[in-house]
């Protein structure tokens, strides 16, 4: 891996953490354009961690609430009652499912999940679940119904939901960002507060990843002065572009809607069938002159 390399996996971290078009599919499918080896499960959870920074300066406020919160509701003996404190634990319990899973699973999300063909499926099958999604808002909206707005109005239903959801993200492609606010969209809420939500809901399971893959995976990852400065690079850069990339997006969801990330996906979508396809077109005469 070179320094270009490192720079540009780290700003293609940033700008797609977040961005409901999945991370782990762009740092899988832009070494492959390029040419480029491909980083592994380990590298990308490690640079992981320069946008978990991110999401905790430009959540700050929130993360800081909701901590005071969740201490003063256990020590009342009310956890729940308060909606701090239940934001707080929604986030623990919703954490649970993709760690058993992620935990049981890791090999295959190592290995054979990292395949373009799975990449693909999983692209399509979440852009199909941020589409009905968007269907479901705007039928509610029809209605007069515009969702549930701010972190207070996030209930068990949702915590629950968005956090099964979020264990289909271990599949690349899928995009955490992408299925956690459709699922909080689906729940009821308004995509701004999905999208809060969501971003407080990968706190857990991103830093639970990139450290532990940072440990597992410590020689291979930081076994060189190299190899420890690409991997430094590639965070601090996800860290930077991550930042900007969060608040542009809470901003935007607002008042616009998922409809042009679903429009890209496709078109990834497509493009993706289209390469994959025409590969597997040049492979056949191969095989016949083996034959």
């Amino acid at each position: 891996m070179t320094l270009v390399e490192s720079i540009t996996l780290g700003i293609v971290q940033g700008l797609t953490e977040f961005l409901p078009i999945s991370s782990t599919a762009h740092l899988r499918i832009i070494p492959a354009l390029c040419g480029w080896d491909d980083p592994g499960a380990a590298y990308s959870a490690v640079i992981q961690c320069g946008t978990l920074a991110a999401v905790c300066v430009a959540l700050r406020h929130d993360i800081v609430r909701l901590a005071r919160g969740t201490l003063a509701g256990i020590r009342s003996g009310r956890p729940l009652a308060h909606a701090d404190s239940r934001a707080g634990l929604l986030v623990a319990a919703g954490t649970l499912p993709i760690v058993v899973v992620g935990f049981a699973a890791r090999h295959l999300i190592r290995g054979e999940a990292r395949r373009l063909e799975v990449v693909t499926g999983a692209l399509l099958f979440a852009t199909l679940v941020m589409a009905a999604a968007e269907w479901l808002a705007w039928r509610r909206a029809r209605r007069g119904d515009r969702g549930r707005d701010g972190l207070d109005a996030v209930g068990i239903r949702d915590g629950i939901v968005m956090g099964l959801a979020q264990v289909l993200a271990l599949i690349p492609g899928t995009s955490r960002s992408g299925v956690t606010i459709s699922a909080g969209m689906a729940t009821g809420l308004d995509r701004a507060t999905a999208a809060r939500f969501s971003f407080l809901l990968s706190l857990p399971a991103v830093a639970a990843a990139g450290f532990l893959e940072a440990w597992q995976q410590r020689h291979a990852i930081f076994g060189s002065g190299e190899a420890t400065l690409h991997a430094v690079v590639g965070t601090l850069t996800a860290a930077v572009v991550g930042y900007a990339s969060i608040r542009w997006l809470l901003r935007v969801l607002t008042t616009h809607t998922l409809w042009p990330f679903i429009a890209y996906r496709l078109a990834l979508c497509g493009a993706l069938a289209w390469m994959l396809g025409s590969s597997a077109a040049r492979s056949i005469p191969s095989l016949f002159a083996f034959l």
